[in-house]
């Protein structure tokens, strides 16, 4: 009965965990999936994305010790139950801005007349009509500015809420399930883990493709759509659902026991390979002092630099470079990225495990994979695509000189008759093909319809001829870009496999470089570098680069710069590839020391061996040679006892007779 009731335990604590991870991966990839729509929401640059993302791992980092040092002394159980809990409640705080800031305005140039009711004027022909934005009264006591913070401080506490899931949760397992299905259990909660961002991803697009304040205005004088760069969707809403996932997860741990009898398996359970914390400082010196083990350090410090500033800036490339909705790259994200590195990992594991590698041929291996995937993704500098034609932004207004980028003008004789304002951002698509900042900007003196179906009219800087007509939003026909993205698509997919397979024999090069005795200190303090030093500045300064690219910022409605509304796409495909693929060739430089060394102990450890057996093999021998020598005077002895008997005196003292010794002949024989 003890044991039926130790094995319903482990299961309802296997699946809550599993729960757990699935709730907390989720909200992370959902995360990295609304950050266009957080800088469309918020008018803020990239790099403070990067500060927002990067802000859950110094979350992370702020208790990370504690929950080291006294979770296992504690009840494991409800410290994960209370950072699920924590995580549940930063989420909601995430969430928050959209409900106490208002509804969201996009910025447009088109303003109704005043004490009138018909169409608007975008470009009048008298300066009676000024096109410029208008400031509400209340803009001067508006705090959206900083309405990003809540965003920050919610996610700062998610990353206080998930340090001990992973660590107490495993070790609990570790701890209390049998040795042969304990391994089991991990892999089950590892897999489930990677599962959680495929949905987060999906959620994402489905987010995007609503309209941020759906169900409180009338959509049909939304004059935007899921392409434009001005569109934000329901991000909140994720976040509410994310929320309370979390929030469920934390049920099951409030009931499962602090521990459970180990019974038979009690005996055989091997205490923590780690050290007492008197000698924490001379131990990590001993570790530090391992070069194989800081080479790897670096090595992965300056991937993972790579690999977070790329995965969570891909579905923003994928927006801008090749034209896609945040809805579509957030789910191609989901279903074609995600599982093809789930698959890679595995794929790895599978063959480091048929194959037998050793030490130097794990090594061997995961640089294979990282280096055949460092040439495939070369190949995404040819997967171009041209600039948006934006008149005065990126190609000349008809008749101009060669436009130069760093000084761009919107204003030509086209629209001088215009009083237009150069900071708005309402794009329409002429006749010809090109798209204009604004309706005023492109000359148009009428306009029919409403929102998404409003149609300019008599618009001078369309086409050579003028007076041609423009319609709301982007021009989307880029031809060049539709036929290129199936194949990055492909490639990614590809590289993204071959870099994955890699991942598990380079995790089992940091378990065996290091001496048994050290594995928990070593995984520890790489699992404390890799956040500090990848985790948090990685998206920062890679959102900083990427905002050197823009050419158009948006204007916020209490004046100062937004989000960026287009990018320069050769600059932004060199700046996010080149940062990308350089910090992978300087792992790659760092590897040439690293092999070396990693040489040079093999051959210590086989040298070692080949003594350790020789000298083992001569005690053999010499121990054979003298159990030989034993028995050759076993077998010579006995004879010699039968030739010369010692004397022996009876209980009386006597002499022994003949027929005594007659008598033990005869016994003997």
């Amino acid at each position: 009965m003890k044991r039926c009731n130790i094995c319903i335990c482990i299961y309802m604590f296997l699946g809550a965990l599993s729960f757990a991870y699935f709730s907390k991966s989720l909200s992370g990839s959902y995360m990295k999936s609304t950050i266009t729509q957080l800088e469309r929401r918020f008018d803020i640059p990239s790099y403070l994305i990067g500060v927002i993302d990067g802000s859950f791992e110094v979350g992370n980092l702020l208790v990370i010790a504690f929950v080291s040092y006294f979770g296992a002394k504690l009840h494991r159980p409800k410290i994960i139950a209370i950072g699920c809990l924590l995580m549940s409640i930063g989420t909601f705080i995430i969430a928050l801005p959209h409900f106490i800031i208002g509804r969201y305005e996009f910025e447009t140039s088109v303003r109704w007349e005043i004490n009138s009711t018909d169409s608007p004027a975008p470009c009048p022909k008298n300066s009676a009509a000024i096109c410029v934005p208008v400031l509400v009264p209340e803009c001067e006591g508006e705090s959206n500015m900083s309405m990003w913070i809540y965003v920050l401080l919610g996610n700062v506490l998610r990353g206080i809420g998930e340090t001990p899931v992973q660590p107490l949760g495993i070790s609990y397992i570790d701890d209390f399930a049998s040795q042969e299905n304990a391994a089991l259990y991990v892999g089950c909660v590892q897999t489930i883990s990677v599962v959680g961002p495929v949905f987060g991803y999906l959620l994402g697009s489905m987010c995007a493709k609503i309209y941020v304040d759906i169900g409180f205005v009338n959509m049909e004088t939304i004059s935007i759509g899921p392409s434009d760069s001005r569109w934000v969707g329901a991000w909140w809403l994720g976040y509410l659902i994310a929320g309370v996932l979390t929030l469920l997860s934390a049920v099951p741990f409030w009931f499962l026991p602090r521990s459970l009898p180990v019974g038979q398996k009690g005996a055989t359970r091997c205490t923590p390979d780690g050290v007492p914390s008197t000698d924490f400082i001379p131990t990590l010196r001993i570790l530090l002092g391992n070069p194989i083990y800081l080479i790897y350090l670096c090595v992965t410090i300056i991937q993972l630099n790579s690999l977070i500033g790329m995965v969570t800036y891909k579905p923003k490339y994928i927006e801008q470079h090749f034209g896609q909705s945040a809805s579509k790259a957030n789910f191609l994200m989901g279903v074609v990225n995600i599982p093809a590195v789930a698959l890679g990992m595995f794929s790895g594991g599978l063959c480091m495990k048929k194959l037998k590698l050793s030490l130097m041929g794990a090594a061997k291996f995961a640089f294979s994979t990282s280096l055949i995937g460092y040439f495939l993704s070369l190949f995404f500098f040819a997967m171009s695509c041209e600039n948006a034609k934006v008149a005065g932004v990126t190609v000349p207004y008809d008749g101009m000189d060669v436009l130069l980028f760093d000084k761009p003008s919107a204003f030509t004789a086209c629209n001088s008759d215009c009083v237009c304002s150069a900071n708005d951002w309402d794009p329409v698509c002429g006749e010809d093909g090109i798209t204009y900042v604004s309706p005023c900007l492109a000359g148009c003196t009428r306009s029919d319809g409403s929102g998404s179906n409003t149609v300019f009219a008599q618009c001078s800087c369309v086409g050579s001829a003028g007076n041609l007509t423009a319609r709301t939003g982007q021009c989307l026909d880029r031809e060049d870009c539709d036929r290129m993205f199936p194949y990055f698509l492909a490639l990614s997919v590809i590289t993204s496999f071959i870099i994955s397979l890699g991942g598990t024999p380079g995790y089992m090069l940091l378990i065996r470089c290091i001496e048994p005795q050290l594995k928990s200190l070593a995984l520890g303090f790489h699992a404390l570098a890799t956040r500090t030093l990848a985790g948090i500045p990685a998206p920062i300064y890679f959102g900083a680069i990427i905002d050197t690219t823009c050419l158009k910022w948006g204007q916020k409605r209490c004046g100062g710069i937004g989000a960026c509304r287009i990018y320069n796409t050769a600059a932004y495909r060199t700046a996010y590839l080149g940062l990308t693929l350089s910090l992978r060739s300087a792992s790659f430089l760092v590897c040439i020391p690293g092999f070396l060394l990693l040489r040079q102990q093999v051959r210590r450890e086989q040298r070692n061996a080949v003594r350790g057996a020789l000298a083992n093999g001569g005690a053999e021998m010499e121990a054979l040679g003298k159990d030989e020598t034993a028995d050759r005077e076993a077998a010579v002895v006995p004879e010699t006892k039968s030739v010369r008997e010692p004397v022996v005196r009876d209980t009386e003292g006597s002499q022994p007779t003949a027929e005594h010794h007659s008598r033990d002949r005869e016994t003997r024989l």
